[in-house]
């Protein structure tokens, strides 16, 4: 069985920090590009970041270049999201997603990717 389980959410202060982790399990972790959305209550779902397995690099979405950075430990199955200088638009349900299929351009879209897992709330208090 495929999943994905997310943690690490939680409450933090404007300016702060969290880190959220993603396990995976059921596929080869290795084989596939993982990448974090985020979706805010009334808003579409939108990539966060994503590492891609094609060209070994990272890729992050404007809004939070310079303040998130994901990595991935292959051997654990484990991909983070390190997150700083937390603003209150930050707020979301973050989610972790695999795709087998990776483009470069096109990393930041949802129906690419085949995996999902449940979602941690992320709060960022002002």
């Amino acid at each position: 069985e495929v999943q994905l389980v997310e943690s690490g959410g939680g409450l933090a202060q404007a300016g702060g920090s969290l880190r959220l982790s993603c396990a995976a399990s059921g596929f080869t972790f290795d084989d596939y590009t993982i990448g974090w959305f985020r979706q805010a209550p009334g808003k579409e779902r939108e990539g966060v970041s994503c590492f891609s397995v094609s060209d070994g690099m990272t890729y992050y979405a404007d809004s939070v270049k310079g303040r998130f950075t994901t990595s991935r430990d292959n051997t654990k199955n484990l991909m983070y999201l390190q997150m700083t200088n937390l603003k209150p638009e930050d707020t979301a349900v973050y989610y972790c997603a695999a795709a087998w299929n990776f483009f470069a351009t096109t990393w930041y879209k949802p129906l690419l990717y085949d995996f999902w897992g449940q979602g941690t709330q992320v709060t960022v208090a002002s």
